[in-house]
């Protein structure tokens, strides 16, 4: 029995009987476990809606505001995600005034991301309405979304319905602007989560997401790999890809048919014990492997921390491969050595990784896009300089057992013989 028993058992009566609760022994056609699947999600959609209520008590009561706290980081330290707890409070600030739609909730037959996505589109057909909202009107939208979400609409269905009426509601008035054009809904957020990648959330207008659509798209086409197969990447690794060259791009204002593609400037901190790993500002540890990459061809400045966090050392900023050496570089490969990419969409890797003393120079720099480079310095793919002061691919055994070299995109009709 939990502690909790004391205060409400009823409750700790139906945790131990859910603890307890298994699928159905002998259910060959799965119809008793579907049932059973069904029951366990409206007692899971009534127990969300009972702790948005249990929290509005809370709330009201100031409960966490006593000890200087706040609701919401009271039910994160509860065990709730961020974004979770966020989902909960608006339900908390929103239900009073949306009866239908809590006693909906109420009964279990709305999910939290359901009654959650009613919510914002009721927030986001009121702020589309300058002149604001009448009772009635309320309530004749808090019936449409309803009726959206009980004939099966998915969250992000009901959210596009709810904008649909806003836009038509800005539309009928003068000074009333579409939620798709409108820029002071812009958000932009970026979340570091626990294995060091970076979560990107993004909400713009029409106008600005053409122009993102866009870019994104002259930069993520298909790319054979170098056996001649189609591009291995799904289309979303094909997009952040592009994304990362956008970035790259922007650095220094590049267009898409610059010659070469200038780096992001980065801050890299290495403890002088040399026991931690190196760190980046925004996204924390970066592994021996990714340092090495970094510093392949960017604007990197290094600073040396001894044990109390103080530097003790500040590197120049390098520009590695200036404008000349790149140049030389895409006149010798004329794009990516591994897949065919443009010139625009590679970076110059050091054959002998500049973290290691490799000279910057022709005969130890090639072009690579990035996910290539990634292969490179991750995926046991090999880059060496032959005797015809080419480049040449070693795959990883995986690939190719013997690791036979491969000629670059450029000489992919080459053999090994002809370079002898």
């Amino acid at each position: 029995m939990f502690p909790y028993s004391g205060v409400m058992p009823e409750l700790a009566t139906v945790l131990d009987q859910l603890i307890e609760t298994a699928p159905p022994a002998d259910d060959l056609t799965g119809r008793a476990t579907f049932d059973a699947l069904r029951m366990l999600q409206l007692i899971r959609n009534t127990v969300d809606h009972q702790i948005v209520t249990h929290t509005a008590q809370l709330d009201e009561l100031a409960v966490a505001e006593r000890t200087g706290g706040s609701t919401k980081a009271m039910l994160i330290e509860l065990g709730h995600a961020p974004a979770a707890a966020h989902r909960v409070m608006r339900g908390v600030d929103a239900l009073p005034a949306l009866p239908a739609v809590a006693h909906h909730a109420a009964d279990g037959h709305l999910s939290s991301e359901i009654i959650d996505a009613i919510v914002r589109g009721m927030s986001s057909i009121g702020k589309r309405c300058r002149e604001g909202l009448s009772d009635r009107d309320k309530r004749a939208h808090e019936t449409e979304l309803l009726a959206q979400a009980l004939s099966g609409a998915t969250p992000a269905q009901v959210l596009e319905y709810a904008r649909g009426i806003g836009n038509a509601l800005a539309d009928a008035t003068d000074t009333g602007i579409p939620a798709a054009d409108d820029p002071s809904l812009n958000t932009v957020s970026a979340r570091t989560m626990d294995d060091g990648r970076v979560d990107i959330r993004a909400d713009v207008t029409q106008v600005v997401g053409e122009k993102f659509l866009s870019m994104i798209d002259e930069r993520s086409c298909p790319r054979p790999e170098p056996d001649g197969a189609a591009d291995r990447r799904t289309a979303e690794q094909r997009r952040a890809d592009a994304f990362e060259l956008i970035l790259d791009q922007a650095a220094l204002g590049a267009r898409i048919d610059s010659v070469g593609s200038p780096r992001t400037q980065l801050v890299v901190t290495i403890p002088a014990a040399g026991t931690d790993p190196a760190h980046l500002p925004w996204t924390g540890s970066v592994s021996r492997a990714t340092a090495k990459q970094v510093s392949c061809d960017g604007s990197l400045t290094e600073i040396v921390l001894d044990g109390e966090g103080v530097p003790l050392q500040m590197g120049q900023t390098h520009r590695l491969f200036p404008s000349h050496l790149r140049k030389a570089v895409i006149v010798r490969d004329g794009c990516c050595i591994k897949c065919g990419a443009p010139p625009s969409h590679t970076q110059v890797h050091h054959i002998a990784h500049w973290a290691d003393g490799g000279p910057t120079d022709l005969d130890n720099g090639c072009l690579l896009c990035q996910r290539c480079h990634t292969q490179v310095h991750h995926h046991g793919w090999d880059v060496v300089m032959g005797f015809d002061r080419h480049p040449w691919l070693v795959p990883p055994a995986t690939i190719d057992p013997n690791r036979r070299p491969l000629p670059a995109y450029n000489r992919r009709t080459m053999r090994l013989d002809d370079a002898a």
